[in-house]
C-alpha cells in the first residue's frame, strides 16, 4: 500500500531540473493508479486519490439506516475527518493536498437519498423508463474560486459570522454549518504547514527541504489570507479540490487564464516567477487531480482569451502526459498556432486530451434559453459533456437520463400487444406518448432533489464559492444560486432510431418481413439460423449516420420531440420561485452498458442486453466506410440547441496525422466538424496494437490513458467490460489490426 509521505528519498546533495522533478512525480503517479487498479480500479475519472492504509474514517450516522442526512450530520463527520486526516507529502512535489475517500460513499448502500422524502410513484416510472432520476446527485455545478482567491478562507469564515448576526434563527442551522466547516478547514491548512515545515526540517536533500520549508510557509499563510503569487494561487486551489472531493467528489477547475494569469503576470513583472517554475507549477496542478480546465475561448468582447499561460499549461500537460482533462473552446478568432499545437500534442501523446468545444454552437444556445451573451460567454467546459457558470448556475448536468431506447420498447410491446393497425406511425404515437410521460416524471424528480437535498445532503463546500449565497443563509437547492439549469440527457437514440427505420424499410416499405413475424424473433433474441438471417436484414437497414438516410430522419424527428418535451417543463414549472429552466441533452456517459443491460432485443438487429449506442454517436457499424464526414454531420442535425452538449466521439487511426501534412489536415478536420453545428468534440487516438496488448494484461501497461467518454481514465482502471468498449473502438477504427 502506497506511503504518504515521501521524504529523505535522494542523497543530500544531489540537485533536481523541474523535468526531472515532473518525470518521477510521474512514475509515482503510475506507481499509485497500479496500486488503485490492484484494489478495485473505477469507471470513472482518476480523482487524484490515494491508497492508503493509515486512515480509514467510520461513519457517524445520523439515522436508524446508518447513514447521514442534513446540515449537522453532514457538518460533523467532515469536521471529524478533517481533525484526524493525515497529510500526504511528497518533497518532489511543488503543492501538498491528496485525499483518500469521498465522505458521500462512505453511506451504506442505498441509503444516499433521506427516506422520510420518498418518491415511490416517481420510482415507478423511472422504472418502467429506465430513468436516471438524479436525486441526491450531488455537486454538479461549478465553483467560482475567484471568491477563495479574493478573500481566503479567514474572509470566508468572517462573511458566515457576521451574516449569522444578521439572520433569524431560520438560517442559523445553514450558519453553524458553514462556520464549522470553514472553521475546521482553516485548522486542518494550518496543521498541514506545522507538519510540512517539522518535514523539511528532517530532509536531508538541501533543494527539497527548501521545497517543503515554501510549501509549509505557504500553507500558513493562505489558511487564513487570499494567495497573493502565482504558487500560492495554485496551492489554494488543489487544497480547494481536495476538501471539496473528500465532501462529495466536487468540483471542476474553471477558465485556466482568468484565475491564474493574473498571478503570473504580477510575479514575472516582478522578477519572482520564471516560465519554467510556471511550467512545473501547473504539471503539479495537474498530477493532483484530473479537474476539468478550460483554456482559450473568446472574452466578453470576442477577443482570443489564449495568452501565453495558455501554452504553458499544454506544455505542463504534455510534459506529465497523464489523464488530463483540458478543452480547449474553440471560436473563429482562436490563435491558430495554439490551436494547431493542441492538435499536434492530441496524436503526439495519444492520451485523448485535449478535447474542443464549440463556444458559437454553446453560446447562441444558451442565449435561446433567453440569457445574455455575456453570461453564456462565461459557461466553461465543466464535466464530461456540461457546460456552467462558475459560481452563478446550479446544474444537475450529467446526472439525469431517461433512455430513449427502453421508451421505445415500451411503445413497441404496447403496439404489438394489440391486434390493430401496425405501422412505424403507430408506433411513433405511442413512443409521443410513452416519451412524454417519462421526461415529465423527470421533470417533477428535478423539483423533488431540489425540494429537499438539503435534507438529504447539503453542499457545505461549493456554496462557499457561490456569488451572493452566504447572504441568502441558505443552501444553493433552496435558492441560493443565481440560476437554475437542470439539463436531462436522451440517451440511446441511435437504438431508437435504427429501430424505427428498420421497421420502416423492411416492414411497410418492402414488407420483407411481418410485425408479428418480428416479435416472434425478437421476442427469442434472433435465436436459430432463421433468426440470425432477420437479424442481418434488420442490422443492414437504412441506419443513422450514414448520410440522409431513414435512420438519420428518424433521429432528427427524435431529437426534436425530445427537445419539445423537455423545453415544456419550464413551462410546466414556471411558478417555482427559483425560475428552474430545463434544458436537453443527448449523452450515455459510461451508462451505455448499465442502460443497455436491462433492454431485450431491439428491431435494429441488436442483441438483448447489449449496451446502447454512446452519446449521439451512431450504433458501431453506421455504414460500410465509417466515413467520419457523415457521422459528424448526423450528430450535427440531432443537437438539441440549448447551451448544452451532444458530444461527437471519434475514434482515430494515429496514422492519419504522422506528418505535418496531417495535422493540418486533422486541424481542418476540428475545425469543419465543429462549424457544423457540433458543441462538443472528444478524440480518441486509437493505438490499436497497444490497445490490445494492453487488454490481454493491463498491469503490463500502467500509463496507458484513454478517453473513455467526456473523460479521460488510466485503462487498467477499467472494468473488464469499459475496457471492451474501448477494444470495440479499436475494431471499429483499424479492424486489420485485431486478425
Amino acid at each position: 500500500m502506497s506511503k504518504i509521505q515521501f521524504i529523505n528519498e535522494f542523497p543530500s546533495d544531489r540537485r533536481f531540473t523541474y523535468d526531472e522533478r515532473i518525470a518521477l512525480l510521474r512514475a509515482r503517479k503510475v506507481e499509485q493508479t497500479a496500486e488503485k487498479a490492484a484494489a478495485g480500479g473505477a469507471d470513472e475519472d482518476d480523482y487524484g486519490l490515494i491508497e492508503q492504509d493509515e486512515f480509514h474514517y467510520k461513519l457517524k450516522p445520523n439515522h436508524p439506516n446508518g447513514s447521514i442526512y442534513g446540515y449537522e450530520a453532514w457538518s460533523g463527520n467532515y469536521c471529524a475527518i478533517l481533525e484526524q486526516h493525515p497529510i500526504y507529502v511528497d518533497a518532489l512535489d511543488a503543492f501538498s493536498a491528496k485525499g483518500f475517500f469521498f465522505l458521500e460513499r462512505l453511506r451504506p448502500p442505498g441509503t444516499k437519498w433521506n427516506p422520510d422524502y420518498a418518491y415511490p410513484d416517481l420510482q415507478a416510472v423511472f422504472d418502467r423508463y429506465q430513468v436516471i432520476s438524479g436525486i441526491d446527485n450531488c455537486h454538479h455545478f461549478t465553483p467560482d474560486m475567484q471568491i477563495g482567491f479574493d478573500k481566503g478562507w479567514g474572509g470566508i469564515l468572517a462573511e458566515l459570522k457576521e451574516e449569522r448576526m444578521r439572520h433569524d434563527p431560520s438560517h442559523h442551522a445553514f450558519y453553524d454549518a458553514e462556520i464549522a466547516v470553514v472553521e475546521h478547514i482553516v485548522a486542518f491548512i494550518r496543521r498541514a504547514g506545522e507538519e510540512i515545515l517539522a518535514l523539511a526540517k528532517k530532509e536531508r536533500n538541501a533543494q527539497l527541504a527548501e521545497n517543503l520549508r515554501t510549501m509549509g510557509e505557504i500553507d500558513l499563510r493562505i489558511c487564513s489570507e487570499p494567495p497573493k503569487t502565482f504558487r500560492e494561487a495554485v496551492q489554494w486551489s488543489c487544497w480547494f479540490s481536495m476538501l471539496s472531493r473528500t465532501y462529495n467528489r466536487g468540483s471542476a477547475g474553471g477558465q485556466l487564464e482568468d484565475l491564474f494569469n493574473p498571478f503570473y503576470e504580477r510575479d514575472v513583472a516582478d522578477g519572482t516567477l520564471t516560465d519554467d517554475e510556471a511550467v512545473f507549477y501547473l504539471a503539479c496542478l495537474f498530477l493532483q487531480d484530473s479537474r476539468y480546465w478550460q483554456l482559450s475561448g473568446p472574452d466578453e468582447n470576442d477577443n482570443d482569451r489564449t495568452c501565453h499561460l495558455s501554452y504553458l499549461a499544454l506544455e505542463a500537460a504534455d510534459k506529465l502526459n497523464i489523464a488530463t482533462n483540458l478543452t480547449i473552446r474553440f471560436h473563429d478568432r482562436i490563435d491558430p498556432k495554439f490551436f494547431r499545437q493542441s492538435v499536434e500534442l492530441l496524436f503526439k501523446n495519444k492520451q485523448g486530451w485535449p478535447r474542443y468545444s464549440c463556444d458559437k454552437a454553446l453560446m447562441d444556445g444558451f442565449m435561446r434559453c433567453g440569457y445574455p451573451k455575456e453570461l453564456a460567454r462565461r459557461r466553461v467546459a465543466a464535466g464530461c459533456h456540461w457546460m456552467c457558470i462558475p459560481g452563478m448556475e446550479y446544474t444537475m448536468n450529467d446526472t439525469v437520463k431517461v433512455n430513449l431506447a427502453m421508451v421505445f420498447e415500451v411503445a413497441w410491446n404496447e403496439m404489438t400487444a394489440c391486434a390493430g393497425e401496425k405501422s412505424t406511425e403507430v408506433l411513433w404515437r405511442l413512443y409521443e406518448k410513452h416519451l412524454k410521460l417519462a421526461v415529465d416524471a423527470t421533470g417533477r424528480g428535478v423539483m423533488h432533489h431540489l425540494n429537499y437535498q438539503t435534507k438529504s445532503q447539503p453542499e457545505l463546500i461549493l456554496n462557499l464559492m457561490q456569488h451572493g449565497l452566504v447572504k441568502k443563509g441558505v443552501n444553493i437547492t433552496d435558492g441560493g444560486a443565481n440560476y437554475y439549469n437542470i439539463c436531462i440527457d436522451g440517451a440511446g437514440i441511435a437504438v431508437a432510431a435504427d429501430s424505427f427505420a428498420a421497421l420502416e424499410q423492411r416492414c411497410d416499405v418492402e414488407k420483407r418481413i411481418s410485425y408479428d413475424d418480428l416479435k416472434r424473433h425478437i421476442d427469442a433474441d434472433y435465436a436459430g439460423t432463421d433468426g440470425e438471417r432477420v437479424r442481418q436484414m434488420m442490422l443492414r437497414s437504412d441506419r443513422y449516420g450514414g448520410g440522409e438516410t431513414r435512420g438519420d430522419r428518424w433521429a432528427v424527428r427524435i431529437s426534436r420531440l425530445w427537445t419539445e418535451l423537455v423545453r415544456d417543463l419550464v413551462r410546466q414549472h414556471s411558478g417555482d420561485p427559483r425560475h428552474v429552466n430545463f434544458i436537453p441533452g443527448l449523452f450515455s456517459w459510461s451508462n451505455t452498458i448499465l442502460l443497455g443491460s436491462l433492454l431485450k432485443a431491439t428491431p435494429n438487429g441488436r442483441h438483448a442486453g447489449e449496451p446502447i449506442n454512446h452519446g449521439a454517436n451512431p450504433n458501431g457499424g453506421f455504414r460500410p466506410d465509417g466515413a467520419v464526414t457523415a457521422m459528424c454531420n448526423a450528430i450535427a442535425s440531432v443537437q438539441p440547441g440549448y447551451g448544452n452538449t451532444a458530444p461527437v466521439q471519434l475514434e482515430v487511426d494515429p496514422m492519419i496525422a504522422n506528418d505535418a501534412e496531417g495535422i493540418d489536415k486533422m486541424c481542418a478536420m476540428v475545425r469543419g466538424i465543429l462549424k457544423s453545428g457540433n458543441t462538443l468534440l472528444n478524440i480518441n487516438i486509437i493505438d490499436a496494437k497497444r490497445i490490445l496488448e494492453a487488454d490481454k494484461d493491463p498491469s503490463k501497461f500502467p500509463d496507458l490513458v484513454v478517453r473513455v467518454t467526456g473523460f479521460t481514465a488510466f485503462f487498467a482502471m477499467l472494468s473488464p467490460k469499459f475496457r471492451q468498449l474501448v477494444v470495440d473502438r479499436v475494431k471499429s477504427v483499424n479492424p486489420e489490426a485485431c486478425r
